[in-house]
């Protein structure tokens, strides 16, 4: 990729050499990002003692299921550009649901030691059960203090691309497009001292 080969092609042509399963060719879709690209992306990566007093968009499904993934034990990757990455999805049932609560209190108790002057958290729309998902954030952000909504939306990505403030999220485009980001994942990996895993 760093030659100027397309990502999905030089992905492809190395798997198809080492003869790796569909699982790790995904994964190093995931993690393996352009030298030039990852240093721009570092470039614009805050820490959460920088958003006091300023305003920042979440990327709810995306910052939710990596930090469930990294609290419950399962496979989370440090990628290329310093952002913490895992390959799992879920939230199709109640169930599911209820275990998200314990990665949200995470990531609101955090925003709320960080003390921005707003955070806005951004759902799917279209995936099931969103609406309940941004109930429950908005009164878990009310019992902390957290001044902000919590909402669903058709296009979240677009949302946060132009949103202008800081974004929370591990999507590269999103970040690409952003004046700065932070990995919240990474940071509350950093407050429990848990290790992701390297390739």
């Amino acid at each position: 990729m760093d030659r100027g080969y397309p990502g999905d092609s030089a992905v492809r042509f190395v798997s198809d050499h080492r003869r790796l399963p569909e699982e790790e060719r995904f994964i190093l879709q995931r993690i393996i990002v352009p030298a030039n690209r990852a240093l721009l992306r570092m470039a614009k990566t805050l820490r959460q003692q920088d958003l006091r007093d300023r305003e920042v968009f979440v990327d709810g499904y995306n910052t939710i299921i990596t930090t469930h993934s990294l609290l419950a034990g399962h496979p989370v990757y440090l990628c290329d550009d310093g952002f913490l990455r895992d390959t799992r999805a879920f939230f199709r049932s109640g169930r599911e649901l209820q275990s998200a609560a314990g990665a949200l209190s995470e990531i609101l108790d955090l925003l709320a030691s960080a003390r921005p002057s707003r955070v806005q958290v951004l759902f799917d729309q279209q995936i099931s059960r969103s609406g309940e998902m941004a109930g429950m954030v908005r009164r878990m952000m009310a019992a902390r203090g957290l001044l902000g909504e919590a909402e669903c939306a058709r296009d979240v990505d677009h949302l946060l691309k132009a949103c202008g403030s800081i974004v929370a999220s591990s999507d590269g485009n999103v970040i690409d497009a952003a004046a700065a980001a932070i990995d919240l994942p990474g940071e509350i990996a950093r407050g429990h001292s848990v290790r992701p895993l390297l390739i």
